[in-house]
């Protein structure tokens, strides 16, 4: 084979004992396999132009999923409910309250009954108002509904086959 690793003698760089290595390796009986690349579907980096995969505002990321759930219609009206004391003013966004909107339908609670008959009187200028900035058809009525009262048809004093309460309130 090689004079210097028969003589004993120690190559510094190791280029005597790299060729033994590898022409050990290169006369086994295994051919030497190719391995295939494999084929890039997409790209693998997103360049210089933004794109899904880059980090995303939370805005621009709620926007997209209230798109993709259909809930902008829904949050938009209930946006405008909180705001309620501009639609109907002060003086009667006071007494009156929005509970919730479905169907196209928005229900309000009043105070007293007195407060219930004056929003019925405006209901359709408020659904008007409504509609010019959600767009028409988003509501269609208003539901009022008169103040929470107890019940007097259980307890000791309730009547079973008479008249019932009248309206005492408001």
């Amino acid at each position: 084979m090689d004079p210097a690793a028969d003589s004993g003698e120690h190559d510094p760089t190791g280029l005597d004992l790299a060729r033994r290595v590898a022409a050990s390796i290169g006369s086994g009986t295994q051919p030497r396999r190719r391995t295939r690349r494999r084929e890039v579907v997409g790209p693998v980096v997103s360049g210089s132009h933004p794109d899904d995969r880059d980090p995303q505002l939370v805005g621009n990321s709620l926007g997209r999923l209230l798109a993709d759930r259909g809930w902008n219609t829904e949050v938009t009206v209930h946006t405008l409910l909180g705001r309620w004391p501009t639609l109907v003013g002060p003086s009667l966004a006071q007494h009156t309250t929005p509970e919730g909107y479905r169907d196209h339908v928005i229900t309000v609670r009043a105070s007293s009954t007195a407060w219930a008959t004056q929003l019925r009187g405006m209901a359709a200028t408020v659904v008007a108002k409504l509609n010019d900035q959600l767009g028409q058809g988003t509501v269609t009525r208003i539901t009022v509904l008169g103040p929470d009262v107890p019940s007097w048809k259980r307890g000791r004093r309730s009547v079973r086959d008479g008249r019932g309460p009248r309206d005492t309130y408001g």
